[in-house]
C-alpha cells in the first residue's frame, strides 16, 4: 500500500535538538582525489559532459555553468575496492529536468557505459563509477508536490526505473552536455555507525532527519528536501579511505549568510568537534575523518 499523499499540515522529518540549518541551505562543489587527472578528465568531460572551468597543475574544476567537482591528482592512489571504503559512497548531480536525464540515459547507452538505474519515488537516478571507482549518481527530481509521506518521513524506495518512459521524455533532442542549472544535489557517505553519524550531522551540524526506516541508511536534509546527505552502514567493517586512496577530500554545505555559517560553527564546536577556519568558511571532520566545509553564499 502506498503511503498517503503529501499533507502540508504534517511536518516533514525530525528537527535536530538544537541548532537547525536554514531552509535555503544547499550543497556546493566536492573535491575528489584521483590517480590520473588526464584519465579522469576524459571521463568527466566525455561521459558526464562537464566543462573544465578552471585548471592549474594537477587540479581541475568542472561543471556545467558553475563548478561542481574539483579533481585533485595524486599519482598512484589506489582505486576504491568493490566493497567500498568508509567515506564516499557517491556524489549525486541533480539535472534540472526529467528530459535531460532521458537524454543522458540515451547518451550513456550509445556510448556503452555500464550503469545502474533506480526509481526512488522522489527521483529517478542513474548510477556509474569514475575511473578510480568513485561513485556517481545522475538524477532528476519528481515535483515536490508528488512526493509521498510515511508519517513524518518522506517515502523513498529502490524500484526498477521505467527507462522507456524516461527516454520518451527526452524527445529527439540529443545530449549536448550537462545543462545549465545542474547542481550537486546530495552526497552519500559510507559510515561506521548511524548513531554516531547522526550525532555529527543531525545533532551538531543541524540537518533534519527525513528518512530513518530505510534498511541500513539514514537520510538528512534542510528545508524539507528528500536528502542533501545520505548515510549508510553497507560498508561497515571496511577501512577508512586514506591518503593513498582515491577519495572524497571535501564536500561543501552552502548557507545563506555569514551569520548562518557562524551559528553552525558554534553548534559543531559545542558538540566537541574541532573546527578549522580559513578564508572560505570553516571545515570539520565527521567521526570517520570525512571533511565537510561550510560556507556562506558568495
Amino acid at each position: 500500500m502506498m503511503p498517503p499523499a503529501h499533507d502540508p499540515a504534517l511536518p516533514v522529518g525530525l528537527a535536530p535538538p538544537g541548532y537547525r540549518l536554514p531552509d535555503a541551505t544547499r550543497l556546493g562543489r566536492v573535491r575528489l582525489q584521483v590517480a590520473d587527472l588526464a584519465r579522469s578528465l576524459d571521463f568527466y568531460e566525455g561521459v558526464l559532459s562537464f566543462r573544465v572551468l578552471d585548471r592549474a597543475g594537477g587540479t581541475a574544476a568542472l561543471g556545467a555553468d558553475v563548478p561542481l567537482v574539483e579533481l585533485v591528482e595524486k599519482p598512484g592512489v589506489r582505486p576504491v575496492p568493490r566493497r567500498g571504503l568508509l567515506g564516499l559512497f557517491h556524489v549525486a548531480y541533480l539535472l534540472p529536468e526529467r528530459a535531460a536525464l532521458g537524454r543522458f540515459v540515451r547518451h550513456v547507452a550509445e556510448a556503452g557505459v555500464p550503469v545502474g538505474m533506480s526509481d526512488h519515488l522522489v527521483s529517478e537516478a542513474v548510477y556509474l563509477t569514475d575511473p578510480d571507482g568513485l561513485g556517481i549518481e545522475v538524477y532528476a527530481d519528481r515535483p515536490r508536490a508528488a512526493w509521498r509521506r510515511d508519517g513524518r518521513q518522506i517515502a523513498m524506495a529502490t524500484n526498477p526505473l521505467d527507462v522507456r518512459s524516461l527516454i520518451e521524455a527526452a524527445g529527439d533532442a540529443p545530449w549536448t552536455g550537462a545543462p545549465a542549472g545542474t547542481v550537486v544535489g546530495h552526497v552519500h557517505l559510507h559510515v561506521g555507525d548511524l548513531g554516531r553519524a547522526a550525532g555529527f550531522y543531525h545533532a551538531a551540524l543541524g540537518l533534519d532527519k527525513v528518512v530513518w526506516d530505510y534498511p541500513g541508511a539514514l537520510f538528512l536534509s534542510a528545508g524539507g528536501y528528500h536528502h542533501h546527505l545520505g548515510l549508510n552502514t553497507w560498508a561497515a567493517g571496511a577501512p577508512l579511505a586514506g591518503e593513498d586512496d582515491a577519495r572524497l577530500l571535501e564536500w561543501t554545505v552552502v548557507v545563506p549568510t555569514a551569520e548562518d555559517a557562524e551559528a553552525a560553527e558554534r553548534s559543531v564546536e559545542a558538540a566537541g568537534y574541532p573546527v578549522a577556519r580559513d578564508g572560505r568558511g570553516w571545515r570539520a571532520e565527521d567521526p570517520w575523518g570525512t571533511p565537510l566545509r561550510v560556507v556562506p553564499t558568495a
